[in-house]
């Protein structure tokens, strides 16, 4: 595709001054772990509390964008690939646009994390990892995924049909079976700064 004849416009109303009018700056706080791992769970109660304390925020969760933005995708290596892009570049538009976004995908390869890195900017990036052990995502299965892989009715699934490379250097390193109220606010106390 050729892109060289395409220049980005810059508008009146930019970043800075959404962020001024908003009180707060904007970040994506990208939750990345195994279906089950408590991403959109732990998400949403933080969205909750950023919205009580007058953050302007929006959750991009994995299901939801595969919805609609990514009905299109399947779950092949190349297609998630895509699917983190995709959502990655929606992420970096609603950062100009000055809100907090939170994130909640499986985000299973390196070299993908890797890649929305680049596209959102280092210093617009915090990466949480739910490290939660495949045995307690098994138990929970919240949305029957694990049930329906050992029966066979979906292919490509992350920890057995498809691998997940675990995180070496997340910013946030959450440990997935420790309670809500102790997970919330210790991703709370780290990124407060980063917003405030």
């Amino acid at each position: 595709m050729n892109q060289k004849n395409i220049i980005w416009h810059k508008h009146i109303i930019n970043r800075e001054k959404r962020e001024f009018f908003n009180k707060h700056k904007s970040i994506v706080l990208w939750f990345t772990g195994l279906s089950g791992s408590g991403k959109s769970t732990i998400a949403g109660n933080l969205e909750n509390i950023l919205y009580k304390k007058g953050i302007r925020t929006y959750l991009l969760d994995g299901d939801n964008v595969r919805l609609g933005l990514c009905k299109d995708l399947s779950f092949t290596s190349i297609d998630r690939k895509e699917n983190v892009r995709r959502v990655a570049e929606v992420a970096k538009l609603m950062i100009d646009a000055g809100i907090v976004v939170l994130c909640a995908l499986i985000t299973p390869y390196k070299k993908d994390r890797f890649l929305i890195r680049n596209i959102i900017g280092e210093k617009n990036y915090v990466e949480i990892f739910i490290d939660t052990s495949l045995e307690i995502c098994r138990s929970r299965d919240p949305k029957g995924l694990y049930k329906q892989n050992i029966l066979k009715k979906i292919d490509n699934f992350t920890g057995f049909d498809s691998v997940y490379e675990i995180p070496t250097c997340p910013d946030i390193h959450i440990n997935g079976e420790n309670s809500l109220k102790f997970i919330l606010k210790k991703i709370f106390r780290i990124i407060e700064s980063k917003i405030f």
